[in-house]
């Protein structure tokens, strides 16, 4: 079955790129006399009215055969002109582009298709706001944003491409607060993010997520109310007076207004399991409790009346032989500062670690009231990917546990105000990507081991498929770009070789000697061999280290 889905993946992807030729072909009045997919003898042969449509029985490439002077096949008067050898050099070019062009356009549609399906959207409401991001003080939890700079939002996606599009640029926002429509203008700051193969983006940010912090709460010391009453940080607050909280923010309504009236708190407490049945992952249970929690009257905060905040800043787990657990950081601290800045989240201290994995880093934390310090410089992970490639990952080994309560999902997104500039970001992305990717290979900054042949191709189908339809689109999608790329590299006997020859015509006003292509397209084959053998020596390659693993494995 699994060989049944690729040739079928196959087969799309290669009708795809030949229909663009056909389909030019047709328009400039070319006479087609086959188109076939698949090489080998037919297993389908339709005859139309003057070209013969067939179906190869192996699927691994296709050709549309068009009249040529060249070639052995008769010319009738009435058919002189429906060469493709007697068009203008534009249109010849127009009918050589238009494969690698229906491969480079076909993932919009795939991508569009992923995007449009997804109905599982979070609306465009506030759920979290971080300190010192340019959203602060501006927006509020709860907020519902409706409009960027006039164009109208329904999901926090949405907003969120808004946002990355417009670094340093002032947005101004049409939001819904406390029964009552609001404008407000925000920044986004310009931030570097850095991705895959060395590429670096510029994107906007907020500093605003689109789901809420759960009642996940921190306890700032031995002496707060919120202490001697029991509570404890990482304690997880489900009724304040019998009243059912859900979210930080419905926490920290409940207790605003109280000055000194002692309440009771439900809450559950995670518990680690020892001695769990996997090593791999970490088990806990819930014990149930309940406390009796008197704020102090004095304080214009909920942190300063209860020693209650949210549990952001506090570790949740510091991994014994981490950089972090050797400079004395314990599960249970608080996070003060990093390089003599106080750190206002955890998402902040992760990205500043992040930026500098290299670069040994002043932090102070906190534990029961006590203020506690050292340097830290990250565990750095290289990583090598089933292509070959090596990238380096910064590993933390303090983490914090902080869940979301998310917002009731909303249906998809306007088609043309999001799903279609979606999809025609995606494909540029992997355009990109795949570009750079060939270039580095050019250079030599990247193996030919990085290069995959069908093999992989099959295995990535495979599986792709049995993670879903979505999965497999967007492999389509990666794989049809890769080819429409790969047929534009100028190689003779690819269609980039074919636009060479035509470019060299158009500059020497003749076309090139029958005998000067025929030469140079053997060498372009001898070439594409090469390649092509290296790509399956690859794909062994893998295979067989695959096969050693899990021997190895087996044989403990």
């Amino acid at each position: 079955m699994d060989l049944v889905y690729f040739a079928l993946f196959v087969s799309v992807l290669i009708f795809v790129h030949e229909i663009g030729h056909f389909a030019w072909a047709k328009i400039f009045g070319v006479k087609v006399l086959m188109f076939s997919i698949g090489f080998g003898p037919k297993i389908v042969r339709i005859r139309g009215r003057e070209t013969e449509y067939c179906i190869g029985l192996l699927p691994i490439g296709g050709f549309v055969k068009m009249l040529e002077e060249n070639r052995q096949e008769p010319i009738w008067p009435e058919d002189k002109n429906r060469t493709f050898d007697a068009q203008p050099v534009y249109k010849r070019a127009i009918i050589m582009l238009a494969g690698p062009a229906m491969n480079l356009a076909f993932p919009v549609l795939l991508y569009l298709g992923v995007f449009a399906a997804e109905d599982d959207y979070s609306p465009p409401t506030v759920g979290v706001v971080l300190q010192g991001q340019p959203a602060f003080g501006r927006l509020e939890v709860g907020d519902r944003i409706l409009e960027v700079d006039g164009e109208r939002v329904a999901t926090f996606a949405e907003v969120q491409r808004l946002v990355r599009q417009s670094p340093g640029k002032e947005l101004k926002l049409k939001i819904f607060r406390a029964n009552e429509h609001l404008d407000v203008t925000v920044t986004p700051e310009e931030r570097n993010e850095e991705r895959a193969l060395g590429i670096v983006d510029r994107i906007g940010v907020l500093g605003i997520g689109p789901s809420r912090p759960a009642a996940v709460i921190g306890v700032v010391g031995p002496e707060s109310p919120a202490f001697r009453a029991g509570l404890r940080t990482h304690d997880v607050v489900t009724e304040v007076r019998g009243m059912p909280v859900a979210t930080f923010t419905e926490l920290e309504r409940l207790l605003t207004a109280n000055r000194g009236e002692t309440v009771p708190v439900a809450y559950l407490r995670p518990r680690r399991v020892t001695g769990a049945p996997t090593p791999l992952a970490s088990l806990f249970v819930y014990d149930t409790g309940l406390a009796a929690l008197t704020p102090d009257v004095h304080g214009d905060s909920l942190v300063t009346r209860t020693g209650i905040e949210l549990a952001d800043l506090y570790l949740s787990e510091v991994a014994p032989g981490s950089p972090e657990f050797a400079a004395g950081m314990r599960e249970g601290d608080r996070l003060e500062t990093i390089d003599r800045l106080p750190i206002t989240s955890y998402a902040m201290y992760e990205e500043r670690m992040k930026q500098l994995p290299l670069v040994a880093h002043a932090l102070e934390w906190s534990r029961a009231g006590e203020k506690l310090e050292g340097r830290v410089q990250l565990a750095v992970e290289v990583i090598t990917d089933e292509q070959g490639s090596r990238a380096t990952k910064p590993d933390l080994g303090a983490q914090h546990w902080a869940p979301k309560v998310p917002e009731r999902a909303v249906g998809g997104p306007s088609l043309l105000r999001y799903a279609l500039p979606s999809a025609l970001d995606e494909t540029w992305d992997v355009i990109r990507f795949i570009v750079v990717g060939i270039g580095k290979i050019a250079k030599g900054e990247l193996g030919l081991s990085t290069i995959g042949g069908p093999i992989t191709v099959y295995d990535v189908v495979v599986q792709q498929r049995q993670k879903g339809a979505h999965y497999l689109m967007w492999a389509m999608a990666v794989i049809s770009i890769n080819l429409g790329l790969i047929n534009l590299l100028p190689i003779p006997v690819l269609d980039g070789g074919h636009l060479l020859f035509l470019a060299a015509e158009a500059l020497a006003r003749r076309p090139v000697p029958l005998r000067v292509r025929e030469v140079v397209s053997l060498f372009g084959l001898l070439a594409l061999l090469g390649l092509m053998g290296i790509a399956l020596r690859n794909d062994l390659d893998r295979r067989w280290d695959v096969l050693r693993a899990q021997v190895s494995e087996l044989l403990g």
